[in-house]
């Protein structure tokens, strides 16, 4: 039978439709036979309305409605009235009205879905991603997949306002390096030769700067064959962003005004004044350059406190050139020995080689300290670790020392164990921004003992630590930022290179060969010596901004149709494989 077109959602009916004939189309969410009466919870994207069928009412619907079970597709026609007082549903927004049918078309039968469609549904992640479709019934991802779209929409006008042009660029574009493998796209008519997916548009968007298109953005799909987590994907959106003739105060401005819309309309909050943090202050103080700022647990560099220490492992670590990093635990001096113990199988499975910690007791005698190592330090040295980490009796303090970065990462990570333990993070915490700034323009890679770009090689370094390019390459700081919300990434970008010059010694700093460069990115190169503005941009993790915006965990609560951890699509079974023939057409064979 053919649907009726529909005059109401499901979310739309209320007191003053009380009289009106309506048409309702949707699923049916739950069904309660109560002898003469059948009550039916409609669905559909906007809401829910109760649908009741009664003999004397239409005794034809209400035979038909016998037939019905969860997730059928129906049509109704029926007269609204106001539910009989003390059946009224305050949980949902039409609760004060239902519908009396007198007219039932069943447009489809549904079998009985592997899983409730109910927000609280206790079923494994893989089956919801076998059934998508049917996941995307429920009412809290539809709010996410909503949610997401008004973003988008809040993206498009405030840059469209702010004079900015949106530009598609390929998807199909040369293989070059951007910091992670390539998803390579075999030629037919150019045997041997292959496309990359664009891990990001950034020589693209840097093109269109020279091409005197000074404000650029686009909401893109890009690709990286990288390992997964809860916060990747193999394909993930990005809000991509370039700008010519501006400094860094000025994407900060541009930035700073999308993020205060988007707080506003998505969290009907007021944007708070944004800190800016350099990459060293983060690290020494919080063991990240993506700090969670919502709770308070500071690191504090010790060095200063064992500059004559005769203890050996600070001595060799300072002398070193390393670093001695404190952690305060407000009121854990009681942890037991087995708590302990636990943390410090913590740290060492990082790779640690070990946790100092040290208990703050009260004595007669005043303030002490309580530690496997207290006997090879003086008085004066444990005064000082009591003073500079601002501890009192009943705190617990941790130690770790080594080499610089790596110490301070691992206390970092401490810090956010100790945050959790402690409850800090609290489920209605206000949201906290900050920005990043100055980071290395290279770091080191053990186990190719060469320096890489931090970012990538387009990223400019400051004008005043240019000269140590060669020379002292892990001196030198990049006109680079993060913006970071709740302790994840959210946007980051770079002030780039517009001379050929500078750009070729940022190549020869990283080994890249004059040939290697032209080869790899000759046409950036050759665009270059036309006139290139100054320029910089910023891209946002769309797909992660929106899991923080929607209080999710995982970004794949605010992707239509996701892949799992192992970058498997388990509903349409991609990747698969693929016809002898077309293997032939693309001159590949599987070995």
């Amino acid at each position: 039978m053919q649907f009726q077109t529909r005059t109401n959602t499901c979310g739309e009916l209320r007191e003053k439709n009380i009289g009106e004939n309506v048409v309702l189309n949707g699923w049916v969410d739950t069904r309660r036979d109560l002898g003469g009466l059948i009550f039916i919870d409609l669905r559909d994207r906007y809401g829910i309305t109760q649908i009741v069928f009664e003999p004397g009412f239409n005794a034809e619907a209400h035979s038909a409605a016998a037939n019905l079970r969860n997730e059928f597709v129906i049509s109704i026609e029926g007269k609204v009235r106001k539910r009989p007082e003390g059946t009224e549903n305050p949980a949902i927004a039409t609760g004060n009205v239902d519908v009396m049918v007198n007219k039932l078309v069943i447009l489809n039968e549904a079998k009985t879905p592997p899983f409730p469609i109910k927000d609280e549904v206790d079923t494994s992640e893989d089956i919801r991603l076998k059934y998508r479709y049917l996941d995307l019934r429920r009412p809290a991802i539809q709010k996410n997949i909503l949610m997401r779209h008004k973003m988008y929409q809040l993206v498009r006008q405030y840059f469209d306002k702010n004079n900015f042009v949106e530009v598609e660029t390929p998807v199909l574009m040369k293989s070059t390096p951007e910091g992670a493998r390539d998803y390579l796209v075999p030629s037919r008519l150019h045997k041997g030769k292959f496309y990359a997916l664009p891990q990001s548009p950034q020589q693209y968007k840097q093109l269109l700067m020279v091409s005197g298109l000074d404000r650029y953005f686009q909401i893109v799909k890009c690709f990286r064959d990288e390992d997964l987590r809860a916060d990747r994907q193999p394909e993930f959106t990005q809000i991509d962003v370039e700008m010519s003739f501006i400094d860094q105060k000025d994407i900060f401005e541009i930035v700073e005004g999308l993020m205060k819309i988007l707080f506003k309309e998505i969290w009907n909050k007021d944007l708070p004044l944004i800190p800016k943090l350099t990459f060293d202050e983060a690290m020494e103080k919080y063991g990240s350059d993506k700090p969670d700022l919502r709770f308070d647990l500071e690191m504090t560099t010790l060095n200063h406190v064992f500059e004559k220490t005769e203890f050996k492992v600070f001595k060799d670590s300072i002398n070193n050139y390393g670093i001695i990093s404190g952690l305060l635990a407000p009121g854990c001096g009681e942890y037991t020995r087995n708590q302990l113990d636990v943390l410090t199988d913590f740290v060492k499975k990082l790779g640690a080689g070990g946790l100092i910690w040290m208990r703050v007791k009260e004595l007669a005698a005043g303030v002490e300290l309580e530690a496997p190592i207290a006997k090879f330090l003086s008085d004066e040295e444990k005064k000082n670790i009591i003073t500079s980490l601002k501890a009192k009796p009943g705190d617990l303090l941790f130690i770790l020392t080594g080499a610089k970065l790596k110490t301070l990462s691992l206390m970092g990570q401490l810090r956010l164990e100790m945050a959790r333990r402690l409850e800090l993070i609290k489920p209605d915490a206000e949201p906290k921004l900050l920005w990043v700034t100055d980071f290395p323009l290279f770091e080191w890679d053990e186990q190719t003992k060469r320096f890489y770009a931090m970012h990538h090689p387009f990223t400019s370094p400051r004008l005043e630590d240019v000269q140590y390019m060669q020379a002292d390459p892990a001196r030198v700081k990049a006109r680079a930022y993060d913006l970071v919300l709740n302790g994840s990434e959210i946007a980051g970008g770079s002030i780039r290179i517009h001379d050929a010059v500078l750009q070729a010694k940022m190549f020869k700093a990283l080994g890249i060969s004059d040939d290697e460069a032209e080869y790899k990115f000759g046409f950036l190169m050759n665009a270059f010596k036309f006139g290139a503005p100054p320029h910089g941009g910023i891209a946002f993790g769309f797909d992660r901004m929106a899991m923080i915006f929607a209080g999710e965990n995982s970004i794949r609560e605010v992707i239509a149709f996701p892949k799992t951890a192992s970058a498997i699509s388990l509903m349409d079974d991609a990747p698969s494989t693929v016809d002898e023939n077309q293997l032939k057409e693309l001159h590949i064979k599987i070995r």
